[in-house]
């Protein structure tokens, strides 16, 4: 059972709240390295008595930085919430990232924020953790404070998979190179996307396979093609499978981005419900077919690669 986290949009926290233990960073897509950081975290948990509480920026501050970044995110807030739910998290504070807040000085952010506001006790963090105005702030400097504000920084060491440290940066490149499998494997789940259903041109229920059209929003794009997906309608337990297609449909001469997706076994009205789908198996890259019988052909193909 997923317990409930309390969240926050500034450090104004409940005084239950104050002197925890506070993980800070973006966590997007909670991948194995950072599960190593919520683990240890637990561990704390359990020998202070105390609470967890994670700080994460929305949007996440490269995107701020840069706005030409849009398809970016492993996880939504949502995604993440359930997620720190696993590693017993008691609160989150999901602070907006904008102008305001970016030009607060590292030392500020220790003095005002992370001792006045939050009084913690512990703060972990990653080794390449920076913050501040123009990212002045780093590790070490947190640890310059622990005597004058006293908590403790806690920073593993980063976690490595075939010679390379297992990063949210690292993930979005294996997704979006097709390589499914690897980042599944980091990420110690398989990845996805929750999104509405939305009215579509009904061109797959023309051809006989009828698709839910799903806006990816500022997810990362995975490699365009068809993969195989487990799928779940709101917050229902039962999994539906099916295949998803994302992609510019060439057959069709489409030219914007969508996810489309068709479930097995399943009859009804899904529009403007909310989908969770996990990305389980990468089948083939977009093609351009001939025709819509050669497309059909293939599609009957796919089917049976998902299937199994």
């Amino acid at each position: 059972m997923v317990s409930k986290i309390k969240i926050y949009k500034n450090f104004e926290v409940l005084k239950k709240h104050q002197n925890a233990m506070i993980l800070i960073g973006n966590f997007d897509g909670l991948h194995q390295g950072h599960q190593k950081l919520f683990k240890e975290a637990e561990k704390y948990k359990k020998k202070y008595k105390s609470k967890i509480g994670v700080v994460t920026f929305d949007p996440i501050p490269k995107m701020y930085f840069n706005k030409k970044i849009r398809n970016y995110r492993l996880s939504n807030l949502n995604q993440k919430s359930k997620y720190f739910s696993d590693y017993d998290v008691d609160f989150l504070i999901n602070k907006k990232f904008d102008k305001r807040f970016s030009k607060i000085s590292c030392h500020n952010f220790i003095k005002n924020f992370l001792s006045k506001k939050l009084k913690a006790d512990f703060i972990f963090v990653s080794n390449n953790f920076k913050f501040g105005n123009k990212r002045e702030g780093d590790v070490k400097l947190l640890k310059k404070g622990q005597k004058k504000y006293n908590y403790k920084v806690i920073n593993p060491k980063p976690l490595y998979k075939n010679k390379k440290i297992i990063s949210s940066t690292h993930i979005r490149k294996l997704i979006q190179k097709g390589k499914l499998k690897v980042a599944n494997q980091l990420l110690s789940r398989n990845w996805s996307i929750e999104g509405t259903v939305e009215k579509g041109r009904m061109m797959g229920r023309k051809i006989g396979f009828p698709t839910c059209n799903i806006d990816i929003k500022n997810y990362v794009i995975p490699k365009v093609g068809v993969y195989a997906v487990d799928t779940y309608v709101e917050n229902k337990s039962k999994k539906i499978k099916g295949i998803a297609n994302i992609g510019y449909r060439p057959t069709f001469n489409q030219k914007k981005l969508l996810l489309e997706v068709n479930l097995f076994k399943f009859s009804g009205n899904l529009y403007n419900k909310n989908l969770t789908i996990n990305f389980t198996k990468f089948i083939r890259g977009e093609t351009k077919f001939k025709n819509i019988d050669a497309l059909k052909k293939q599609i009957k193909k796919d089917i049976k690669v998902a299937k199994r």
